[in-house]
């Protein structure tokens, strides 16, 4: 009696057939894809008060963070069961130089969301796949609840602390920030 040899590709799971199919993806300029929840998600560029308030965030980080950090805008993340694009990512200065475009989230200190047409994903999705990636710190802004949340500490598949505030009030960044971000800048 012999054993039977089996071609790998042979045994391909789902997940295999689609990450293959979101990398051979020619998305439209300005879009980004990603994979939440074995799901492709395609969605449109956002709009000027999405990246301005990015910006302000970043703004108020470079200006007032205890630590040299770098951001990233749109750095691919790997996480467990999927692919995400963060709007924004921070680590220690020259931490994203030798990065390819899709990375396991090594040295990320903090990923930043703002909410666009589907919040749920940000809420949920995105926030636990974070968590089981172990980037420490995932802060959300809100924008159709009106709130700015810090969550931290993560362990497994969520983040066990979680920091919300209303926008309009000051939201501890802990270190390496180490300052208070104004959220009422935010939509100023």
């Amino acid at each position: 009696m012999t054993a039977e040899m089996y071609d790998a590709d042979v045994w391909r799971s789902p997940e295999d057939d689609l990450l293959d199919a979101f990398l051979a993806l020619d998305t439209p300029e300005g879009f980004k894809a990603e994979i939440i929840e074995g799901e492709i998600i395609v969605t449109p560029p956002p709009n000027g008060e999405h990246e301005t308030v990015i910006g302000r965030i970043v703004r108020q980080v470079f200006r007032q963070a205890a630590a040299d950090l770098d951001f990233a805008p749109g750095t691919g993340v790997i996480v467990p069961g999927g692919r995400y694009i963060p709007d924004g990512a921070f680590a220690a200065r020259g931490g994203m130089m030798d990065r390819d475009s899709w990375a396991k989230p090594d040295g990320l200190l903090m990923v930043v969301e703002v909410t666009s047409g589907n919040p749920a994903k940000d809420r949920e999705s995105k926030r636990k796949g974070y968590a089981a990636a172990e980037i420490p710190l995932y802060l959300l802004v809100d924008r159709k609840a009106g709130q700015v949340v810090l969550y931290s500490s993560p362990a497994k598949d969520d983040y066990t602390a979680t920091v919300l505030v209303s926008v309009g009030k000051p939201l501890s960044l802990p270190e390496p920030f180490g300052f208070a971000l104004d959220t009422a800048d935010l939509f100023a």
